[in-house]
């Protein structure tokens, strides 16, 4: 199965406009964004766990990063709030669950040797830094290799055009961000090419995840 696995094309999609799709165990479904693989796949996608249900314990052959959007989820190491960002490196095993339902973004199969030791950061309570412009704060995610981080934007807050070498990968948390090719609400999924390049703005204020430098070159 292959869905957006062409990176050389930009995508630009809200997952709340795709389907629910089950996963082979119950009561966990996938709205997915792009996938290269049929069940073991390297995969970004939008993952529901209703109320009570688990999946098998499983390895991460090449890792997997983790952003709780709401509910709380679970595994055996212990229990993750919305906010709650999770790096687990490849050859990791867990056994996920979730007791009182969560939805997750996820991304599966991506990561490297330079990613070694599992991350957890509690995005509500960790630190802010200021960002290159006025009004723009982030927050390093993965420390290890090329890394995730969390951008929030005041509102009437702008950045200066650039490239990303390496392409570029948003994910909108809250709010609504911007730039000269669109408006993207929450919920939205922007996967920019290599050598893409566009001058980002949010005039009502947002929170992204961002991945940079990681796409093919």
């Amino acid at each position: 199965m292959n869905i957006n696995a062409d990176y050389s094309q930009k995508v630009v999609m809200n997952h709340h406009d795709l389907p629910w799709i089950k996963s082979p165990e119950l009561g966990v479904e996938r709205r997915m964004l792009e996938r290269l693989g049929d069940e073991v796949a390297k995969a970004t996608s939008i993952v529901r766990y209703q109320p009570g249900s688990k999946f098998q314990v499983h390895t991460h052959e090449y890792g997997e990063e983790i952003f709780v959007l709401d509910g709380i989820f679970s595994d055996e190491i212990g229990n993750y709030p919305a906010g709650t960002y999770i790096m687990n490196p490849p050859g990791s095993a867990h056994t996920p669950f979730s007791e009182s339902g969560c939805t997750l973004f996820v991304k599966l199969r991506h990561l490297g040797p330079d990613q070694v030791e599992r991350e957890v950061i509690d995005t509500k309570t960790a630190p802010w830094h200021q960002g290159m412009v006025p009004g723009l704060n982030v927050m390093p995610l993965m420390q290890q290799g090329s890394g995730s981080t969390l951008v929030r934007w005041a509102p009437q807050t702008y950045f200066n055009p650039h490239r990303h070498y390496g392409g570029e990968e948003i994910f909108v948390i809250d709010g609504v961000f911007e730039d000269e090719h669109g408006r993207y609400p929450a919920g939205s999924w922007i996967r920019s090419p290599h050598l893409s390049q566009h001058q980002p703005f949010s005039k009502e204020g947002c929170t992204i995840f961002v991945k940079t430098g990681h796409l093919p070159t």
